[in-house]
């Protein structure tokens, strides 16, 4: 069984921004590797250089649809799997599907609940599973997916977003959610303000590090290149590889192996 890694927080805090980084780190780690894009405003395959077919979403629509044509001896439910199947996006040890839009009229069932069952199906295929969640605590409140094994909360260094980060963190007390580890990563945070500090310390989430600013990242999504390819030296792949190496490695990040 694979290990799941959910990245959650509020919008506009980088999560996708992230997600990829942690995935350009696991691919030196262990592989294969498949990145779930659960946000219906999709980010992240670009930021993965992946294109996949269609979302989930759009397999539900056409499976709702009246005109909806199933090959003789083929069963509903095993079309709507194979359907999903030759939804995800395949690259070198790292796949790609994607949720898009939340559920609307005729859908027989919630894409959330179509995604946790499908994903307990292809979590058997993956070292590691990696889900880039919605802003917000919807995710949570849906138990999307399921049991979690490693949360990472991402927040810009205002009291605002640990605020929000606090919010998670209650919601999942509530919940009684299942999740092995919970971690805080602040993104494009230069400093640590000791206010911040102050509020971080009364969450009871272990806070990793901070994530720098980085023109590159910038440069990279105006010309929709993957941050796979983002330099070693990139001051952001830095920080996260040395933030990550805490979680999965221990002290030090893995260096002198390739991502192709």
């Amino acid at each position: 069984m694979s290990q799941l890694i959910a990245i959650a927080g509020k919008g506009g805090v980088g999560k996708s921004t992230f997600s990829a980084l942690l995935i350009r780190y696991l691919l030196k780690v262990d592989r294969p590797i498949l990145a779930v894009d659960a946000d219906p405003n999709s980010t992240l395959p670009v930021m993965l250089g992946l294109k996949p077919g269609q979302t989930i979403g759009e397999v539900l629509e056409e499976f709702m649809s009246s005109k909806l044509k199933i090959p003789a001896g083929m069963g509903k439910q095993a079309w709507l799997q194979l359907r999903l199947s030759q939804a995800v996006a395949e690259g070198k040890g790292l796949d790609l599907m994607v949720m898009g839009r939340p559920e609307g009229e005729g859908c027989y069932c919630s894409p959330n609940a179509v995604l946790r069952e499908f994903l307990d199906r292809m979590r058997e295929n993956y070292k590691w599973v990696v889900v880039d969640n919605e802003a917000g605590m919807e995710h949570l409140s849906r138990r999307t997916e399921g049991k979690i094994d490693y949360l990472f909360v991402v927040s810009d260094p205002t009291v605002k977003g640990i605020r929000t980060v606090k919010n998670v963190m209650d919601l999942i007390a509530e919940l009684k959610l299942e999740i092995k580890a919970k971690y805080l990563v602040l993104n494009k945070a230069a400093t640590m303000d000791p206010k911040l500090a102050g509020l971080i310390a009364g969450i009871g989430i272990e806070h990793l590090g901070e994530l720098p600013e980085d023109a590159r990242i910038g440069e990279y999504d105006l010309a929709e290149k993957s941050l796979l390819e983002l330099p070693d030296p990139s001051p952001a792949v830095a920080a996260s590889e040395n933030i990550l190496a805490k979680v999965f490695v221990g002290s030090e990040p893995i260096k002198n192996l390739a991502i192709a």
